[in-house]
């Protein structure tokens, strides 16, 4: 298990932390090369379906990055997001997939070593609690 790597997707609001993403690449901070990262206009439209969509294609956790609450660009989409969020996380206890596998950070578009810090630490926990447990079933090319 000491060569296992987690696959993470991560959907990154557009406006903080992609813009983030960009900003840790361009200072050449390093974080693991496990994430896919998806832009998406807001943390508040990442639907549940893609979220269950990433676990059922191989992902060994999900991160779901957007603005600080009260910095939304959309007013307030990251709010809906961490509703969202809350109940996801209930229904991957239910799974028995497990809520550790499933991460909410706010990262403004100028915290590229905060974003650096959660891939590490994310990496970290998924190395220990080990692969998904639906990995067993499917293991898609993320």
């Amino acid at each position: 298990m000491s060569d296992y790597e987690p696959k993470i997707v991560a959907f990154f609001c557009n406006w903080c932390t992609f813009t983030a993403a960009d900003l840790a690449g361009t200072s050449r901070l390093a974080y693991p090369p496990n994430m896919k990262i998806i832009r998406m206009m807001c943390s508040g439209m990442v639907d549940p379906k893609y979220v269950l969509k990433a676990f059922l294609n191989g992902a060994d956790g999900v991160l779901i990055g957007g603005c600080w609450p009260g910095d939304c660009h959309y007013i307030n989409g990251n709010l809906k997001a961490r509703r969202r969020v809350a109940l996801l996380t209930e229904l991957l206890k239910q799974y028995g997939i497990g809520e550790d596998r499933l991460w909410l950070r706010w990262i403004a578009a100028s915290e590229g070593t905060m974003l650096q810090e959660v891939a590490v630490e994310m990496t970290k926990k998924l190395k220990e609690i080990g692969p998904s447990p639906l990995s067993k079933n499917h293991r898609k090319a993320i």
